[in-house]
């Protein structure tokens, strides 16, 4: 059981606006108590409810006289039978099992109650005791009050059942704010309560759809079951009855606590009460997947944001259109017509998603779409490639048109990619420096506020034509031939063929140069034929040498 302050203690009187019935007990010669007529009303404030009223009446109600109206007309601890506060009271205590004497000696009237059992006498209430008022204070008229604790809800509120002479039975709810609160409660015969001895506490982070996780506490009981409520502020939140609560839009600004309920068979049920977390936060909306724009940058064209991915998935989006980064005002859909004011301008679109209890999330699309032009150009006749991709050989394209007509041509070659510094003319004749190299026209179509058109032409590789020049040397019954094979701008390489007579043969190229023996020769006067193959930048050659053989 709690610490406990023993009376008399000053008691403390609040301002109050409901009355109540209360009545005053004196003792009679017998030693017996009878009571007095009620207090005036104006003595009779306090801050209290009444929940039934007559044996019958609460009994029809679900609130019990614990059988006292049956037996009513017998005395109990030589107190008075009938209507009387001290006689239900003392019934009550023979009830739970105390002793059918009185347990203490000297006057019955209901203000020596607690003066005469200080020892078990303190300020906190407790299921099964009983309510004491002591003579002359709001409450109680001359000879005080007792009443049966039925029920404690929190340390400033109770209800009790009581009788009252020349009164009726009653069960009430009081609280400790107004003018009425027992002077003290005297603890004959208490049941025991569930007693905590650690709080319970909120685990988790108040975020709404965040689970918030209640711990039970600690108990000095080994406890039976527990029940759970949750709270915003002071409102307990519907159905939130277990252990784990996801808090919803509804709580945000609020801080929640939870009050655990602890049972256990033979006691009264303990309840302890988290301390409050900090106001619920408003939750995050998560982009997984940012928005992207799809669409043509061109005057009539219509632009459209795919909206991005979030965690969770937000109620409503709603679309912010800018151009060159201004605001276009009244354009909050997901789509865009781009019309010729816009004409230059790059377009971009920020997204904003909303969900109920989640701070607006805001983020810009991946890609933009523009300038907007006012249209394109196109080729009405398609270009000719014309020339071969020779040394010297003049190449270049033909025939071709776009539209706007007044759209202007650029001309840029390429040699491997890179540009030929100040080759920009529609013709172009390869040099040495060509020889070997892939040359490629691109052809720029461009006119203002309109999308360039662009065209490329690959004329392949240049290649140069080849002299080959055969020198023998004879000897006895064979001969060397020296081959020479000449290309501009190249050193060729590849394989040539040789013949003489019957016997043919095939040597390597290498930087121009190669070098065969012809053996089994007889005397007299043979003819050697050199054939090149090329080797796709030198094209093709060939010689013929005549030669005598010892």
């Amino acid at each position: 059981m709690p610490s406990r302050r023993l009376l008399p203690r000053p008691v403390q009187a609040t301002l109050v606006t409901v009355a109540v019935a209360a009545v005053s007990l004196h003792a009679g010669a017998s030693g017996r108590l009878v009571g007095a007529a009620p207090i005036a009303p104006e003595l009779r404030l306090t801050a209290s409810t009444y929940l039934c009223t007559g044996y019958s009446g609460c009994r029809d109600a679900g609130y019990s006289d614990a059988g006292y109206g049956a037996v009513s007309n017998r005395m109990y601890w030589r107190m008075y039978s009938g209507h009387n506060c001290t006689n239900y009271a003392a019934y009550r205590m023979i009830k739970a099992g105390m002793p059918a004497e009185r347990p203490w000696s000297g006057s019955g009237n209901a203000s020596n109650w607690g003066h005469a059992m200080a020892d078990i006498t303190d300020d906190v209430p407790a299921v099964g005791a009983i309510a004491w008022w002591d003579r002359n204070v709001p409450g109680a008229g001359s000879a005080g009050h007792v009443a049966y604790v039925e029920k404690v809800v929190s340390a400033d509120e109770i209800i009790i059942s009581e009788d009252s002479w020349s009164g009726d039975f009653h069960w009430r709810r009081l609280t400790r704010d107004g003018r009425g609160w027992p002077t003290g409660f005297i603890h004959f015969i208490d049941r025991k309560s569930v007693v905590n001895t650690i709080q319970p506490r909120i685990e988790g982070t108040p975020e709404v759809d965040q689970q918030l996780v209640a711990t039970t506490g600690r108990w000095q009981q080994r406890v039976e079951g527990y029940v759970f409520q949750w709270y915003a502020g002071t409102t307990p939140i519907a159905g939130a009855t277990r252990s784990r609560f996801t808090p919803t839009a509804d709580q945000v600004g609020q801080p929640l606590s939870v009050s655990v309920t602890a049972r256990k068979t033979g006691y009264e049920d303990g309840v302890a009460v988290s301390t409050a977390t900090p106001t619920v936060a408003a939750g995050t909306l998560t982009l997984d997947t940012p928005p992207v724009l799809s669409g043509e940058g061109q005057v009539g064209q219509v632009v459209t944001m795919t909206p991005g991915g979030w965690a969770p998935a937000p109620a409503a989006v709603t679309v912010r259109w800018k151009a060159d980064g201004v605001l276009l005002k009244g354009q909050t859909g997901r789509t865009l017509t781009l019309t010729k004011a816009l004409v230059g301008a790059t377009i971009t679109a920020t997204e904003v998603a909303k969900r109920d209890g989640y701070t607006a999330g805001t983020t810009a699309t991946a890609n933009a779409v523009g300038p907007v032009v006012q249209g394109v150009v196109e080729v009405v006749t398609p270009f000719s490639m014309a020339g071969e991709a020779l040394l010297g050989s003049a190449l270049g394209v033909t025939d071709g048109a776009v539209s706007p007509s007044d759209a202007t041509l650029t001309y840029t070659w390429l040699r491997d990619g890179a540009e030929i510094p100040g080759a920009t003319e529609a013709g172009y004749r390869p040099t040495l420096e060509d020889v070997g190299r892939e040359l490629t026209l691109r052809i720029t179509a461009s006119k203002p506020d309109y999308r360039s058109l662009t065209r490329t032409f690959e004329f392949g590789v240049i290649r140069t034509a080849s002299t080959t020049t055969v020198t023998p040397k004879p000897r006895r019954h064979a001969v060397v031939l020296g081959i020479r094979v000449a290309a501009p701008g190249t050193a060729p390489g590849g394989r040539l063929t040789v013949t003489v007579g019957k016997q043919t043969l095939t040597a390597d190229v290498v930087d121009g140069f190669a070098r065969v023996l012809v053996t089994g020769l007889t005397s007299g006067t043979r003819r050697a034929v050199v054939e090149y193959a090329g080797d796709g930048v030198a094209l093709p050659s060939r010689d013929a040498v005549s030669f005598r053989v010892r």
